[in-house]
């Protein structure tokens, strides 16, 4: 996999910060544990408006990344299927965001 930012989500999921899948990611927005939360592009318009009010209710400012990648892409990365993740811990949620904003390998 030469795509920095679906490696770093295969090592998040190895070292179990990472939640996969709507009821996962709820909950660890839910008990604050979710630092940054990621949507593959084939998400229904409602999983969008769940997630994202789910991330910014009650003074939450969880941040959602609406990433061009399909669902598949995100499987692959992180061996389960899920088209919403959660990452649950700072260094890899900053490092993530950043690997996408700046991901010269990423598809456009």
């Amino acid at each position: 996999m030469n795509d920095r930012f679906l490696s770093l989500l295969g090592m998040a999921r190895r070292s179990g910060k990472l939640s996969t899948g709507h009821d996962a990611v709820i909950s660890s927005v839910v008990k604050n544990k979710a630092k940054l939360v990621i949507l593959s592009s084939e998400g229904s318009d409602r999983l969008k408006r769940e997630i994202t009010h789910a991330c910014s209710y009650g003074g939450k400012n969880i941040p959602v990344l609406f990433t061009d990648y399909t669902t598949g892409e995100l499987s692959k990365a992180i061996g389960i299927k899920a088209a919403v993740i959660s990452l649950d811990d700072e260094g890899f949620g900053k490092a993530a965001a950043d690997k996408y904003t700046n991901n010269s390998d990423r598809k456009d």
